[in-house]
């Protein structure tokens, strides 16, 4: 007998990703539905949406979590998938992912993340992120480093994502401080305070537990550049902190 297949919605977010965002919906055609939602990009992203079919709605970018929850109300899938523009999904976790929505054992699943840089997959700089769940009043939160509020943790599709994290040394480092400028923010407006023992402490301790404790040394020396970025993102972190503490921004 065969297994009623369930309808997936893919969301993905955009902003000037004209060299990606193709070959992203091309990766999940088999989906039932793609939603791009685009923060008024300035280069052709929105055409080439257009072009190929996918559906484009327009919110100017506050935060993550408020894109992702804006779009999740548009979709009408039974699963969501959420994709960012610089990932693709191969055929073996296509084929994964249609099979576990119809087995419907769970309600949401993570996927693997080894993060692709200095042209090689980095499989010990990994994550593992819940983007596969049941479109049921799922939501979001956080500024940056979203998350969605789920009861327990997922269990891990055995497939991994294909994603071009970095387009380079200087991108990679580029998006660390985008990254802790939303960080540092939102950790003073909780009203939290940095210390120079934490702005020394903190960044190498993130370089020991990505190097040492993650096994990032078995991923040569762009594993070392990872975990050294990694550090630099940290202290990064805390000194906008003390910036935004003394009005210096």
């Amino acid at each position: 007998m065969l297994i009623e297949s369930k309808k997936l919605s893919v969301i993905i977010l955009t902003y000037n990703e004209e060299f990606y965002i193709a070959d992203a919906i091309k990766s999940v055609a088999f989906a039932d539905e793609i939603i791009v939602l685009d923060s008024y990009s300035t280069d052709s992203t929105a055409k080439i949406v257009s072009d190929l079919g996918a559906k484009l709605m327009f919110r100017k970018f506050d935060n993550y979590s408020n894109q992702r929850n804006h779009t999740i109300e548009s979709a009408t899938g039974e699963w969501i998938l959420f994709l960012d523009a610089d990932e693709r999904v191969s055929t073996e976790l296509q084929e994964e992912i249609l099979k576990t929505i119809n087995l419907n054992k769970c309600d949401a699943y993570r996927i693997w993340f080894p993060h692709f840089f200095m042209d090689r997959f980095l499989f010990h700089y990994t994550d593992k992120v819940t983007r596969l769940i049941k479109n049921d009043n799922i939501r979001f939160e956080n500024e940056v480093h979203e998350r969605l509020v789920l009861k327990s943790k997922p269990p891990v599709l055995k497939n991994y994502m294909i994603h071009y994290t970095y387009k380079g040394l200087f991108h990679f480092i580029s998006k660390k401080d985008q990254y802790a400028w939303f960080q540092a923010k939102m950790s003073v407006k909780k009203g939290k305070k940095t210390t120079l023992l934490l702005l020394f402490f903190k960044p190498f301790y993130r370089f020991f537990h990505t190097y040492f404790i993650k096994r990032v040394f078995l991923d040569g020396v762009p594993g070392l550049a990872a975990a050294s970025i990694d550090a630099y993102g940290v202290f990064s972190r805390y000194a906008k902190m003390v910036l935004l503490e003394k009005n210096l921004e």
